[in-house]
């Protein structure tokens, strides 16, 4: 199989979870996350040939994403644009006035978290595995689950308005 056949693969089975973990770092803003989560994908294609297997791709790709949001976020002037018209424009998602509202208010609480934190319940959120999880942030599996409990004691108090 060739680059751009992997690649596509890749970015089918993978750009909507990118994408949400964006949105999570930019507090729901889903223009910024397309743009971000493009870069991340740049970065992708360019460190393709260099990916050597020893981790899972997915593995790869989301420290790939948390770091490429970290970046952005220390360095918010900095952009890369490339044009092209194989990227979607902005994926966007259809909730009812309710919901919004309350995905708006969690993507509040979840900005105001640490980094580390922040990426952590973004990755639970997206569903990944705990061991890989704990891989890419770099802790042991035990020390995720007592973080991931904390990050939700402390969401849940931001929901309720206790923070």
């Amino acid at each position: 199989m060739e680059k751009q056949e992997i690649f596509n693969e890749i970015f089918n089975q993978h750009y909507s979870k990118v994408f949400r973990l964006c949105k999570g770092y930019v507090n729901g803003n889903e223009e910024l996350a397309s743009d971000i989560t493009q870069d991340v994908f740049i970065k992708v294609w360019e460190y393709l040939d260099s990916f050597r297997g020893e981790a899972n791709i997915s593995t790869w790709i989301y420290r790939i994403s948390v770091n490429t949001c970290l970046l952005h976020l220390r360095k918010q002037s900095t952009k890369k644009e490339v044009k092209t018209e194989k990227m979607p424009q902005i994926a966007h998602e259809a909730y009812s006035l309710e919901e919004e509202e309350k995905l708006q208010q969690m993507y509040a609480c979840i900005h105001k978290l640490q980094e580390k934190d922040k990426a952590i319940i973004l990755m639970v959120l997206e569903g990944v595995e705990y061991s890989q999880i704990a891989d890419i942030m770099g802790i042991t599996e035990e020390n995720l689950r007592v973080k991931i409990h904390r990050i939700k004691n402390t969401l849940t108090n931001c929901v309720h308005g206790n923070i």
